[in-house]
C-alpha cells in the first residue's frame, strides 16, 4: 500500500488556474502509475489524468489542451496542472496510485490506493 497526501486545491475564477501536487510515501513511486480522478457532488469518480511508470500520459477529452499531469519521481510526487478552468471542472480531486508496473487503468474502480482528495471550485 501507498499513502497518498493531496493539496493544493481552492476557489479560483473561471479561466484561473491551479497546481495540485500529490505527495505518495514508499520506494515505489517510481514504478507505479499516478493518476488523477474527480468527483462533482451526485456524481461518479471520473478520470481526469494518469501518468504511466514510463512517462506516458492520458488525459479525459474535456482536459485535453488545459490540463497537464507531470511527476516529479525523486520527489515522490505528482502533480496536475489546471488552466482555462471552467465552472464544470468544479469537484474535488482524488490522487491515486497503481500497483508496481502494472498497466494502466482509467476507472477507479481498478484502483485501491486513494488519497482524502481536494476540492476545487471554479466561480463564473
Amino acid at each position: 500500500q501507498v499513502q497518498l497526501v493531496e493539496s493544493g486545491g481552492g476557489l479560483v475564477q473561471a479561466g484561473g488556474s491551479l497546481r495540485l501536487s500529490c505527495a505518495a510515501s514508499g520506494r515505489t513511486f517510481s514504478s507505479r502509475t499516478m493518476g488523477w480522478f474527480r468527483q462533482a457532488p451526485g456524481k461518479e469518480r471520473e478520470f481526469v489524468a494518469i501518468i504511466s511508470w514510463s512517462g506516458n500520459t492520458y488525459y479525459e477529452d474535456s482536459v485535453k489542451g488545459r490540463f497537464t499531469i507531470s511527476r516529479d519521481n525523486a520527489k515522490n510526487t505528482v502533480y496536475l496542472h489546471l488552466n482555462s478552468l471552467k465552472p464544470e471542472d468544479t469537484a474535488v480531486y482524488y490522487c491515486t496510485a497503481g500497483a508496481p508496473y502494472d498497466r494502466n487503468y482509467f476507472r477507479a474502480s481498478d484502483y485501491n490506493n486513494w488519497g482524502q482528495g481536494t476540492q476545487v471550485t471554479v466561480s463564473s
